[in-house]
């Protein structure tokens, strides 16, 4: 590709004309008014002017490289696709971010990491959205522009703010497993290179048999979890704000290429159901002991960009985006999304994203779609009607969905219906208890104590007081003492940082 844009004798102009000059511009004498015909000049001031495209509202800092994901293991019994058969070996691209922060902000604050996975499959492109946490903070999808607000910096000063981050969460306690995961070690990690990855939603599987499973997703990096406590972290944002972007591209290039290892949980279609929790609840996990993990196989980054506007900022993915033997679930964030992210990136980088070379499936495509800003495809003189006598092919399924799912009941605006165990706190609960070791407790008490006394007001602080003692008694009280006690260390920057 690079090879079709150099020009031995020079620069061209777009139209693919000789540039007259790249370093003077056209004027009445050295010392007159520039021109106005000078039309080099201002195309390129005119392009220079809209060079860059509004950025990501969350995930917006972020890098990523090319790699292969190859399955090891036999799983057809849950799955058709053909990238999750055994010994497929599917051409693949991985993007990690931040959430909140902007496209300058430092990649060592504390916060969650995206991690999205595009797989260039035999079937059309498959998108696997996640992050490196197995939760999210929400489970309905009409209060996320709202918990992303929150985040973010306020409407007067432009400045961030632990009172406003609190209050949100605080005001919707669905967010406490999460939140414990945020304020823990997981917040900071190390590397991309050094953090596990999840699809976090529940998905669809279907065998070629036409059998149904419920499928969760989990990469675990071959370089083990490493982590960076706060003092660290603070340090690396201020003597190198893209750390994280620059350790994977440098070990690529280095010929060090990070792996993750693919395990999957199943879970029968009739069980969800009867589950103890939930499953289509994007604030919970599936216990393993209940859904043991299943090995698939494994994906590896060999492969740095070229060029990172064209093949990292321009990369467009959504959990929408599914090939046949993957479907959805009735995941109410999961639902939302597969509208909202594909949605997100024609306001972003136009009508036809999905034609840029980053974002072409290798395979044929034939759709309905025409026309808009910036078409590059085209279907010629073909019909662009359904149906048609032009002899252009079109889908025309019936009969019930290979990847649906029944659902009975009158139209309401709800809550998910409770399972047997299901409430706010209690996996969170369990995570600080049964997960973390004494000194993970420690670091939590500290890091939400140091968040807390970062500017929060009553009511949130009473809130945040009551909130930390539904998730776990002792540690609610400790972080409450420490409060009060002023004595809290200093927590990094980020998200709950202020």
């Amino acid at each position: 590709m690079t090879d079709n844009i150099v020009n031995k004798t020079g620069s061209t102009m777009s139209t693919g004309a000789p540039a007259r000059s790249d370093r003077n511009s056209l004027s009445v004498g050295p010392n007159g008014p520039v021109l106005l015909h000078d039309v080099h000049f201002l195309e390129q001031m005119a392009h220079f002017n809209r060079e860059k495209v509004p950025e990501r509202q969350p995930h917006a800092k972020g890098s990523g490289a090319f790699g292969v994901f190859e399955t090891t293991e036999d799983i057809s019994a849950y799955t058709k696709a053909a990238l999750f058969q055994k010994g497929a070996k599917t051409d693949m691209l991985a993007r990690f971010s931040t959430v909140a922060g902007e496209s300058g902000s430092p990649d060592t604050w504390r916060d969650v990491r995206g991690f999205s996975l595009k797989f260039y499959t035999d079937e059309g492109n498959y998108d696997l959205v996640g992050n490196n946490t197995p939760v999210f903070f929400i489970r309905d999808g009409i209060k996320f522009p709202h918990f992303i607000r929150s985040q973010k910096r306020l409407p007067d000063s432009g400045l961030r703010d632990n009172h406003m981050q609190w209050d949100f969460w605080t005001s919707n306690p669905e967010t406490a497993h999460q939140v414990t995961y945020l304020m823990g070690e997981r917040g900071l990690p190390l590397s991309w290179r050094h953090m596990n990855g999840y699809g976090s939603h529940t998905y669809m599987w279907i065998n070629a048999a036409g059998e149904k499973f419920w499928v969760k997703y989990h990469f675990h990096t071959a370089q083990g979890m490493r982590f960076f406590d706060n003092a660290e972290a603070a340090a690396m944002a201020g003597a190198d704000a893209d750390y994280h972007r620059r350790d994977l591209f440098e070990a690529i290039a280095r010929g060090e290429f990070p792996v993750w290892k693919l395990s999957v949980q199943i879970m029968p279609y009739v069980d969800a159901a009867e589950y103890r929790f939930n499953p289509f609840d994007l604030t919970k996990t599936w216990a393993h002991a209940d859904y043991p993990l299943i090995p698939v196989g494994a994906m590896t980054l060999n492969r740095n960009p070229e060029n990172f506007f064209a093949q990292i900022e321009q990369a467009a993915f959504s959990p929408g985006n599914t090939v046949p033997g993957i479907g959805l679930s009735p995941d109410k964030m999961l639902l939302a999304r597969a509208f909202a992210y594909n949605d997100a990136q024609r306001n972003r980088i136009g009508t036809n994203f999905h034609q840029l070379p980053v974002n072409r499936p290798k395979v044929p495509v034939n759709t309905y779609m025409f026309d808009g800003q910036m078409a590059f495809d085209h279907s010629g003189a073909a019909p662009t009607y359904v149906p048609n006598a032009g002899g252009r092919p079109w889908a025309d399924e019936t009969g019930p969905a290979d990847d649906g799912w029944e659902a009975d009941g009158e139209m309401v605006r709800s809550a998910y219906t409770l399972h047997a165990e299901d409430d706010d706190f209690g996996q969170a609960g369990t995570l600080v208890r049964d997960v973390f070791n004494d000194a993970q407790r420690d670091a939590l008490v500290d890091q939400v104590a140091a968040s807390l006394l970062g500017g929060v007001r009553e009511p949130v602080l009473g809130r945040a007081f009551a909130y930390w003692k539904s998730v776990d008694t002792g540690v609610g009280k400790r972080i409450e003492d420490k409060v009060f006690s002023g004595n809290a260390p200093k927590p990094a920057e980020g998200m709950g940082e202020g």
